[in-house]
Parts: structure tokens; sequence; C-alpha cells
């Protein structure tokens, strides 16, 4: 009795959902705060709510990006440190080139 054959795997394409890549959706999800912060121009938004209406996962993601916004919102930041105000400090100066 012969054992059967193993097919090869075939290779899997990359991320593709409803004809949009991997690289597609990266694209988009690198624009999605100046999107939530209408910092971009009107072709661009329309690309992204394009993308969004026909991609599940990158309204999954734009959804907990606001939630993470709104939360962030309401959290009073901890005070710095005086060592800290003054670390700080001259990080902006040097940058500043002052």
């Amino acid at each position: 009795m012969s054992t059967p054959q193993r097919r090869a795997a075939r290779p899997r394409p990359a991320h593709k959902h409803r004809g949009h890549s991997k690289a597609d959706c990266l694209k988009i999800l690198r624009g999605l705060s100046a999107y939530l912060d209408d910092d971009l121009a009107g072709n661009v938004c329309r690309e992204i709510r394009k993308h969004l209406g026909a991609c599940p996962n990158c309204e999954v993601f734009l959804a907990s990006l606001r939630q993470t916004i709104t939360l962030c919102r309401h959290v009073e930041p901890p005070p710095l440190s005086p060592a800290a105000k003054i670390r700080l400090r001259g990080q902006i100066l040097k940058a500043a080139g002052r």
C-alpha cells in the first residue's frame, strides 16, 4: 500500500483583501492621523474613504485609533521633574540649532 503524496504548498499572495495589497493598506494607515486631523487634500481624503469602505481591517484600525485619541485627550499628563524639564529644554534648543 502506498502512502499518499503530499501536495506542494502553494505560495499565498501577500495580504490581499478585495483588491488591496498590504502595501495599499500601509499607505492608508500612514496617512490616518493626518486624515483625522483634516490635514489632507480632498482627493487624498476621498482615496482613504474609498479604501476604508472596502477594507474592514483598516476600518477596525481607524476605529481603534479614534478611540485611542479620545482616551488620550481625557488623561492628564504626569508632571515633569525639574531635571526632565532641563533635559527637554536642552534637547529643544539643540534641535533648533541654538
